[in-house]
C-alpha cells in the first residue's frame, strides 16, 4: 500500500525532459492519487520573466497523457495551501534542491497544521529547462 492516498507536486513543465518525469513517477510511487500543476504561461512570465516555449494548454495535454498522472489542474498562483484544502492533499512532492529554503521551510510548518507533508524527491542533475534552453541557444 501506498503512503500517501493524495499526491501534489506542480511545475511549468516546459520543454518536458526525464527531470521532469522522474519527479511526477517518483511522487505516485508514494501515493495513490496523483494530481499535477502545470503553471499558466501568465503566472510564469509573472514569477520568472519567462514565456514558456510550449503553450500551457499544449503543457497540460503533455503531462495528462503520463500514465502516473490522475489528474492536471492550473497553477494559477503559489498559494499551495489553497489546493491542498481543495483537493485534500496528504503530500506535497518538490524536487530535493529546495530543501532548507526559507520558502519550503515554511511550507513544511504551514502544510503540517493540515496534515500534509512535503516530501523531498531526488533532483535529476545535468537536466533543466534552462539548460534546455541555453543547448538551443548555442
Amino acid at each position: 500500500m501506498k503512503k500517501y492516498k493524495i499526491g501534489y507536486t506542480s511545475g511549468v513543465f516546459d520543454m518536458f525532459h526525464i527531470g521532469h518525469l522522474n519527479i511526477i513517477q517518483r511522487a505516485k510511487e508514494q501515493c495513490e492519487y496523483l494530481i499535477v500543476g502545470v503553471t499558466t504561461d501568465e503566472l510564469c512570465q509573472t514569477r520568472k520573466n519567462k514565456t514558456p516555449i510550449i503553450c500551457e494548454k499544449d503543457r497540460m495535454a503533455i503531462v495528462s497523457a503520463i500514465k502516473y498522472v490522475d489528474k492536471v489542474i492550473p497553477q494559477e498562483n503559489m498559494d499551495k495551501l489553497e489546493v491542498i484544502k481543495k483537493y485534500n492533499v496528504n503530500a506535497v512532492f518538490v524536487g530535493s534542491d529546495w530543501k532548507g529554503t526559507s520558502s519550503w521551510n515554511q511550507y513544511e510548518i504551514d502544510f503540517a497544521k493540515v496534515g500534509c507533508d512535503v516530501v523531498y524527491l531526488d533532483h535529476t542533475d545535468g537536466i533543466s529547462s534552462t539548460i534546455l534552453r541555453e543547448r538551443l541557444n548555442k
